[in-house]
C-alpha cells in the first residue's frame, strides 16, 4: 500500500508539473465542484422522486419551512412524473406506428397475391429472388468481433474500412465504372466527338452493360414498382432510370450529325447529366440533397417575391428607360434619323503611340455602317430583357455599367432606380434568400430545431471527435541531465523563442533570392544559421524524449522532416551556390512556417477549423464539383465553337471540357459571369450560322446561354458557397464560445488529455480496462470524482467501460464520451432517442453494481463465518487429538492388574458404587457422548454456564480401570447401544470401531451444535 500512494503521489506532482509546462493553467486547477457529482446527484433526485413519491406527504405540525420544502419536492416529483409519462407516450407512440406498419405490410402479404413480387411475376421467397438479394445487399463489414468475448476489435485501419462499408459491392462497382464514364468524357469535343471516335464508344458500351446489369438485379431483388423496397420509389430511382435510358437511346442511334439546336444536341445535353448517378450512389450524398431540397417551399416562396420584386422594377424600368439608352455608334451623330450611310473608324496600334504620318496621310481605318443600337449588354426595352439586367444587378456583377449609362444618357437622377433597387434586391431580398436556404438546410439537419442544451451538447460531441492524446512522454523521473533538458524544452518562454524564430526566418523572404544579387548571400547565410538553431531544438527534444517518445507525436515528426530537409539544403548550398539551391531554400523556409501553426493556441484552433470545416463539408464540396463537371460537359456540346468576343479568348472558352471546367470555376467568383453570358448569346449577322452539324457554326444559343449561365450561378454561388460559408462560421463559433456556452471547457479537455498522457505510457491511444479507475483518480477540477462521496458514481462508470468493451481495451475517446455523457443532464441536452438509449444503460449499469455490491457483501460474510468456523475448527481438532489420546489410552492400557485391588482402590470403588456404571464412561469421553439435555442439565446442576459453540468442557482425570471390569457401555450421538468390549480377547477391531464412531460422532456433533450458535454468524 505504501508504494502505491507513493506511486500516486508522484503522478499527481507529475501532473502537475505538465499542467505548468504545458502552460493552458498554472499549478493545480481550481478547487470546484465537480459536474460529474453534480450531474450523478441530480440523477440520484430524480431517481428517488420517481421511485419514493407517494411518501412524501404534507402534515399539520410542521413548520413553515419544512411545508415549503416539501412543497417544493411534491412539485419537483410531478415533473419529474410528467417527464417520464411524455417520453414513454412519444415511445409508445413509435413502437405503434411501427407495429401498425408491420401489421400493415402483413395483411397486404396474406390478401394480396401479387404484393411484395417484383414485375408481378418472380415470387416473394424465389430462389433467383433471394440470389439477386444477396448479390445487391452485399457488403463488407467493417466491424470485426472477437469470437470467444464478442467485443468489437479496434482495428488500425478502421476508418478505410468504414468508407468500404459506406456501399454496397454493387455501388461500389457502379461508381468506379461511373467514374471512369466521366473521365471517357472528359475526353469529348466538338473536334473529337464520341460518334466518331471508337475509343471512346468502348467507356459508351461498358457504362451501359454495366448499368443494364445493376438495375435489373436490383428489380428482381427489390421490385421495379408498388414494392416496399421499389427501384422508383423516390426521385433518385426516376433519374437512375432517366440516366439509364437516355445513355442506350444514344448508345443505340448513335447519330452521325448533329445540328445545332436539334433533339439530337439535346440528346448528347441530357447525356451529360450522368455524374449525377453519384449522388443516388452514396448514401451521404444523397442526404445532403435531401437536406437541402426537402424544404424546396420556403426556397420557392422566397424565389417568387424576388421575382416579383424584379417584375415591379422591370415594368418601371420599361417606362423610364424603354428606347432612350441607344444611340449611333458613331460619335458625331446624335439623332436617329441622321443614323444612317458608313463612316470611317481609325484603327491605332496603342493609344498613346505616336505614328510619324507623311502629310497628307491619314490613320490607318476602315469603313463601317452606321447603326442605331443599345448598350451590347442590357437594355429596357421590353420586360424580359430588363428582368435579365436586373438580375444580372442583383449579383452586384456590372451594375456600375448600368448606372452610369442611365446617368449619361437619361439624366443623373434617374441614377436613383439602380441604387434603390440594389439596397432593396441585394441588401434585403438576397440576403433573405441566403438566410432561407441556410436555415432550412439547419432545420431539415435538424440543427434549428434543438434546444440551446442539445446544441451544447451537439457542439460538445464535434469538438470531443477532433481531440486527440497529446502523445507527449512523461518528465524523466530522475533530476538529471535529460529531465533538465525536458523541462527546457517545455517551457512556454522557449516554445515562444522557437515561434519568434521561425518568424524571422520567414522575414528573410521579402527580398527575392537571385543568384546574381549580392544581398542574397547574407540572407541566405542567416536562413543557415537560423536551421543549426533548429537543428539544435530537434536534438534537445530527441534527449528529453528519447527518441521513440520524440516519434510518437505527429508535430514533432513534421519538425524532424523539415530540418533534415535544411541540413540538406545547407550541404547542397555550400557546394553548389545555384539558383535551385536558393529555389530549396526558400521552400524549406516555407515548409517551416507551416509548423508555427501548433505552437500557439489561436492558430492551432484556426487550423483546427479550416480541417474541421473541410471535413464537414466534404461531401458538399464533391457535390459542387459533380454539379460543374455536368455543366461542364453540356457547355463543350452548346458552346463548344461560339467565336471569341469580349471575355470569350484563348484562354476562357468552352472547346474541352479541361477548358470549361477553368471558366465554370471563374464563374463560381463571380468574375464577369455576366459577360461570359453575352458571348455565348452571339447571333446572326454577328457569326457565321451552319445547320448541318453544331460543330461547324460559330454561333452561341441564346435560350441555352439564358438558363445555362443563370441556373449554375443561383445553385452555386447562392446556394452551395452559402452552405459552406454557414458551416465555416458553425464550425468557427464552435471553437471559440465563450465558457458559458461550453458543457465541458478547453481546461478541461486540456486536463483531460494530461492525464491520459500520464496513464498511456506506450502512447498508443489506448489502454486496458483496469488503468480507467487509475485514471479516474487522478482527475481533478470539474471533472473530479471524490471517493468519499461519489464511491457509487465511480462504480458506475468503471462498470460502463467494462460492460462496452467487455474488459477488453478502451480508447481516448471512449473515456472522454463516457465523462461527456456523465457531466452533462441527459434529460435537457439529449435528444429522444439517444436518451432512451443512454437511461436504458445506465439502467443496466445500476441494476448491474447493485448485483455486485450484494454479491461482494455476501462473499464477506462468507469469508467471515469460514474463518469464524476455522478458528473454531482449530480449537476442535485440538481437542480431538487431545480425545483420541485419552481414548487410546482407555482402550490400549500399558498394562492390566491381576491382584487385588488395595484397599485404597476399594474404597474409591465403594464411594463411586452408587453411580450408574455408564458415568464413569461419561467422565472418560467429556464431553458426554449419551444424550445432550442430560449433559446440559448435569452442567446446571453443577452451576457452570451452559456451554456454546466453540467452548468444550475438558475431560477430567481418569479413574484407575479395575481388572474386574468386563465392558464398558458405549452411547454415541444419543443413541443407547450396549457393546462388550473384552480387551483381551480383540483389541485391534474394537479399538478401530471405537474409531469409526467416535469420527461420525464429531461430525454430526459439528453440525447440531453449529444450530445453538446462529447469534454468532450473523455477527458480521
Amino acid at each position: 500500500m505504501e508504494k502505491v500512494h507513493r506511486m500516486t503521489g508522484y503522478t499527481e506532482e507529475a501532473c502537475t508539473r505538465q499542467r505548468m509546462l504545458s502552460g493552458s493553467f498554472e499549478g493545480q486547477p481550481a478547487k470546484e465542484r465537480s459536474i460529474l457529482s453534480v450531474q450523478h446527484h441530480i440523477r440520484q433526485e430524480r431517481r428517488s422522486l420517481r421511485h419514493g413519491s407517494n411518501s412524501q406527504r404534507i402534515s399539520r405540525g410542521k413548520s413553515l419551512e419544512t411545508l415549503t420544502q416539501d412543497h417544493s419536492n411534491t412539485v419537483r416529483y410531478r415533473n419529474a412524473q410528467r417527464e417520464d409519462s411524455e417520453i414513454k407516450m412519444i415511445q409508445e407512440k413509435k413502437e405503434q406506428a411501427e407495429m401498425k406498419r408491420k401489421v400493415q405490410e402483413e395483411e397486404l402479404r396474406e390478401n394480396h397475391p401479387y404484393f411484395d413480387k417484383p414485375l408481378f411475376i418472380v415470387g416473394r421467397e424465389h430462389r433467383f429472388r433471394n440470389f439477386c438479394r444477396v448479390v445487391v445487399r452485399a457488403r463488407f463489414n467493417a466491424s470485426k468481433t472477437d469470437p470467444v468475448t464478442g467485443a468489437v476489435k479496434n482495428t488500425k485501419y478502421h476508418q478505410l474500412y468504414d468508407l468500404l462499408g459506406l456501399v454496397t459491392y454493387l455501388d461500389w462497382v457502379m461508381i468506379v465504372v461511373t467514374i471512369c464514364s466521366c473521365i471517357s468524357m472528359m475526353f469529348e469535343s466538338p473536334f473529337r466527338r464520341v460518334m466518331h471516335a471508337p475509343t471512346l464508344q468502348i467507356a459508351e458500351y461498358v457504362f451501359v452493360i454495366f448499368m443494364s446489369i445493376e438495375l435489373n438485379l436490383k428489380i428482381m431483388a427489390d421490385g421495379l414498382f408498388f414494392t416496399p423496397t421499389a427501384v422508383i420509389r423516390d426521385f433518385g430511382g426516376v433519374m437512375d432510370i432517366f440516366i439509364y435510358l437516355v445513355s442506350l437511346i444514344f448508345l443505340c442511334w448513335m447519330p452521325q450529325n448533329v445540328p445545332a439546336k436539334s433533339g439530337a444536341q439535346l440528346l448528347m445535353v441530357l447525356r451529360c447529366l450522368r455524374p449525377l448517378r453519384i449522388f443516388k450512389l452514396v448514401p451521404q450524398m444523397r442526404k445532403v440533397v435531401r437536406e437541402l431540397f426537402s424544404g424546396f417551399k420556403e426556397i420557392f416562396l422566397v424565389s417568387i417575391l424576388l421575382l416579383t420584386l424584379m417584375l415591379v422594377f422591370a415594368s418601371f424600368g420599361v417606362q423610364l428607360f424603354a428606347g432612350k439608352l441607344a444611340k449611333c455608334n458613331d460619335p458625331h451623330i446624335i439623332s436617329r434619323e441622321d443614323c444612317h450611310g458608313i463612316f470611317r473608324i481609325n484603327v491605332s496600334v496603342s493609344k498613346n503611340l505616336n505614328l510619324k504620318l507623311r502629310p497628307g496621310e491619314k490613320k490607318p481605318g476602315f469603313w463601317v455602317p452606321r447603326v442605331w443600337a443599345n448598350p451590347r449588354n442590357f437594355n429596357f426595352d421590353n420586360v424580359g430583357n430588363a428582368m435579365l439586367a436586373l438580375f444580372e444587378v442583383l449579383s452586384l456583377k456590372g451594375w456600375v455599367e448600368v448606372r452610369d449609362v442611365i446617368i449619361h444618357r437619361v439624366g443623373p437622377i434617374h441614377g436613383i432606380y439602380i441604387h434603390v433597387f440594389v439596397f432593396l434586391g441585394c441588401m434585403i431580398g438576397l440576403t433573405l434568400f441566403v438566410g432561407v436556404v441556410i436555415a432550412n438546410f439547419n432545420e431539415n439537419k435538424g440543427t434549428a430545431l434543438l434546444t440551446v442544451d442539445q446544441r451544447r451538447w451537439e457542439d460538445l460531441k464535434s469538438r470531443l471527435k477532433i481531440a486527440q492524446p497529446l502523445h507527449l512522454p512523461p518528465r524523466p523521473d530522475n533530476d538529471g541531465f535529460r529531465a533538465k533538458m525536458y523541462d527546457i524544452t517545455q517551457h512556454p518562454f522557449f516554445k515562444r523563442t522557437i515561434a519568434v524564430l521561425v518568424l524571422a526566418q520567414s522575414v528573410l523572404l521579402s527580398v527575392k533570392w537571385d543568384a546574381a544579387d549580392p544581398v542574397t548571400v547574407p540572407l541566405a547565410t542567416m536562413s543557415v544559421v537560423f536551421t543549426f538553431i533548429f537543428v539544435l531544438e530537434v536534438t534537445m527534444k530527441i534527449i528529453a524524449m528519447s527518441p521513440s517518445g520524440f516519434w510518437q507525436s505527429r508535430r514533432n515528426r513534421y519538425d524532424l522532416l523539415v530540418t533534415s530537409l535544411g541540413v540538406i539544403w545547407v550541404i547542397l548550398h555550400f557546394a553548389l551556390l545555384n539558383a535551385y539551391t536558393y529555389m530549396m531554400g526558400a521552400c524549406v523556409i516555407v515548409f517551416r512556417f507551416f509548423s508555427i501553426c501548433g505552437k500557439h493556441v489561436t492558430l492551432k484552433m484556426l487550423l483546427l477549423t479550416v480541417v474541421v470545416s473541410m471535413y464537414k463539408s466534404f461531401f458538399i464540396i464533391v457535390g459542387m464539383f459533380l454539379l460543374l463537371l455536368c455543366y461542364a460537359f453540356a457547355g463543350v456540346v452548346l458552346f463548344g465553337t461560339v467565336k471569341y468576343g469580349e471575355n470569350i479568348n484563348r484562354h476562357a472558352n468552352f472547346s474541352s471540357a479541361g477548358k470549361a471546367i477553368t471558366v465554370l470555376f471563374r464563374i463560381v467568383t463571380g468574375e464577369d459571369w455576366n459577360k461570359i453570358m453575352h458571348d455565348c448569346m452571339v447571333q446572326p449577322p454577328f457569326c457565321t450560322p451552319d445547320n448541318s452539324t453544331y460543330w461547324k457554326t460559330d454561333c452561341g444559343n441564346y435560350a441555352g446561354a439564358l438558363m445555362y449561365f443563370c441556373s449554375f450561378y443561383v445553385i452555386i454561388a447562392y446556394i452551395m458557397l452559402n452552405l459552406l460559408v454557414a458551416i465555416i462560421v458553425e464550425n468557427f463559433s464552435l471553437f471559440y464560445s465563450t465558457e458559458e456556452d461550453q458543457l465541458l471547457s478547453y481546461n478541461d479537455l486540456r486536463h483531460f488529455q494530461i492525464i491520459w498522457n500520464m496513464v498511456d505510457d506506450k502512447r498508443e491511444g489506448v489502454i486496458p480496462t483496469f488503468r480507467v479507475k487509475f485514471l479516474l483518480r487522478l482527475l481533478r477540477g470539474r471533472l473530479e470524482v471524490d471517493l468519499d462521496k461519489d464511491k457509487l458514481l465511480f462504480k458506475h462508470m468503471c462498470y460502463e467501460m467494462e460492460r462496452l468493451h467487455n474488459g477488453g481495451d478502451v480508447t481516448f475517446h471512449d473515456v472522454l464520451s463516457m465523462l461527456s455523457y456523465r457531466s452533462v443532464d441527459i434529460r435537457k441536452s439529449l435528444q429522444l432517442e439517444e436518451l432512451l438509449a443512454r437511461e436504458q444503460l445506465e439502467y443496466t449499469i445500476e441494476e448491474e453494481v447493485a448485483k455486485q455490491t450484494i454479491r461482494m457483501w455476501l462473499k464477506k460474510c462468507l469469508k467471515r463465518i469460514r474463518a469464524k468456523q476455522q478458528q473454531s475448527c482449530s480449537i476442535i481438532h485440538s481437542l480431538r487429538e487431545s480425545q483420541q489420546q485419552e481414548l487410546s489410552r482407555f482402550l490400549n492400557p500399558p498394562s492390566i492388574e491381576t491382584t487385588q485391588p488395595s484397599e485404597d482402590m476399594n474404597a474409591i470403588n465403594q464411594d463411586n458404587s452408587a453411580q450408574p456404571e455408564t458415568s464413569s464412561q461419561q467422565q472418560l469421553l467429556s464431553p458426554t457422548l449419551s444424550d445432550r439435555g442430560g449433559y446440559r442439565q448435569d452442567s446446571a446442576d453443577a452451576g457452570k454456564p451452559q456451554r456454546k459453540f466453540g467452548q468444550w468442557r475438558l475431560p477430567s482425570a481418569p479413574k484407575p480401570i479395575s481388572h474386574s471390569v468386563s465392558s464398558v457401555n458405549l452411547r454415541f450421538g444419543g443413541r443407547s447401544t450396549m457393546k462388550s468390549v473384552v480387551c483381551k480377547m480383540n483389541p485391534m477391531s474394537d479399538a478401530a470401531s471405537c474409531g469409526s464412531e467416535v469420527k461420525k460422532w464429531w461430525t454430526r456433533q459439528l453440525t447440531v451444535e453449529s444450530d445453538e450458535s446462529g447469534e454468532d454468524l450473523l455477527d458480521i
